[in-house]
């Protein structure tokens, strides 16, 4: 099961720290997941934290995402969103937005990540679509799919089409591009003026 396999590379990872780390703290490392697995006759699913798994159809497109987080902190991260990027109001406003992130990690309510419980991975949303129905597949970290669900900019097919074109480097290229024209993060209001941005994509 994709469940089982997330829970065990979880408790395999947290083993290798358990002596020189504090996995209990609530800042312990995490990871977003996203899975896709090959069964008989379908293709499985499995996204855990920010990551966004586009699965392009004969019946159209399937979006599958974890946007969680983002329903978490909302107050305090309005505030954040007030202030432009690299100012003093906006580092004071980060540090209560990102408690208040911690706070619901892993936790009923809240949002959900690979860190050192695996019991974090039966909160995956996870299924499954026919074989023969599936055209394209991608998967975008959330920095990744800002020019759809922060900038706007493109809609999910277009992302596909991108990435069957001119492949994750172009992609990629478009974010940093709008992030540059937007230094003071204003115009597009976000904590971080770059985030991580990895995509992958198969046909």
């Amino acid at each position: 099961m994709r469940i089982d396999a997330l829970m065990y590379g979880i408790r395999f990872t947290a083993d290798q720290h358990r002596d020189t780390c504090d996995l209990s703290h609530p800042g312990t490392p995490s990871a977003a997941t996203a899975m896709l697995r090959l069964k008989d006759t379908a293709l499985e699913y499995l996204v855990l934290g920010d990551v966004t798994v586009l699965i392009d159809t004969i019946d159209g497109i399937q979006v599958i995402t974890d946007d969680r987080v983002d329903k978490t902190a909302r107050a305090e991260r309005e505030e954040a969103d007030r202030h432009p990027f690299g100012s003093a109001e906006k580092q004071a406003a980060l540090l209560p937005m990102k408690h208040a992130e911690l706070a619901a990690r892993n936790q009923p309510g809240g949002y959900w990540v690979a860190a050192a419980d695996p019991f974090a991975a039966q909160h995956a949303i996870t299924g499954e679509v026919p074989l023969d129905s599936v055209r394209r597949v991608a998967v975008l970290t959330d920095g990744a799919a800002r020019l759809v669900a922060l900038f706007g900019l493109l809609d999910w097919p277009d992302v596909l089409d991108v990435l069957e074109q001119n492949g994750p480097t172009e992609l990629i290229r478009r974010v940093r591009a709008i992030e540059a024209a937007d230094p003071s993060c204003m115009r597009w209001a976000r904590n971080k003026r770059s985030d991580d941005a990895t995509a992958v994509y198969a046909a």
